[in-house]
């Protein structure tokens, strides 16, 4: 028997490669993507794959679709060292790590209840980005642990 180590996922024709997603971390990516089987999507992922860089790490690759600004912004706070690989024609045409913004604007709901961004008022959610989490700029409620929950995208 051979000691093969490859990744042996088929090439996609075209849409995105979210890559050096930390590992375990798969499933919320979908979750962001909005994605649960239900769409007709067609995704490959890779969960707790071998990584030189990670140790471990998940790949997700989702066919006929490029990821919206918003949900790559959504997506840095869960996988800040994630890779966007754009693919067309079977070919990578566009590569970019994920940048995490400063703020992020109507992407995420407030788990305060009282919160101003969370009742009938006109005004669209706002959170400063932390390191560790997520801060409300309106009510200063700071989430850390499972920030898919409140994703609005």
């Amino acid at each position: 028997m051979t000691d093969d180590r490859q990744l042996r996922v088929s090439k996609i024709e075209n849409g995105t490669v979210i890559d050096h997603v930390p590992g375990g971390q798969a499933l919320n990516v979908l979750a962001i993507l909005d994605i649960d089987g239900t769409g007709g999507e067609v995704v490959s992922i890779g969960i707790n794959v071998p990584s030189d860089r990670l140790g471990r790490k998940d790949v997700v690759k989702v066919e006929d679709r490029e990821l919206s600004q918003p949900e790559v912004d959504v997506l840095s706070l869960i996988a800040p060292a994630a890779t966007i690989n754009i693919i067309r024609e079977f070919d990578v045409v566009e590569k970019h790590r994920v940048e995490r913004p400063d703020r992020v604007t109507g992407i995420l709901q407030c788990p305060n209840q009282q919160c101003i961004s969370t009742g009938d008022e006109p005004v669209d959610s706002e959170f400063d980005v932390l390191d560790d989490g997520v801060r409300c700029v309106y009510c200063d409620t700071i989430t850390r642990e499972d920030i898919t929950a409140h994703i609005l995208v």
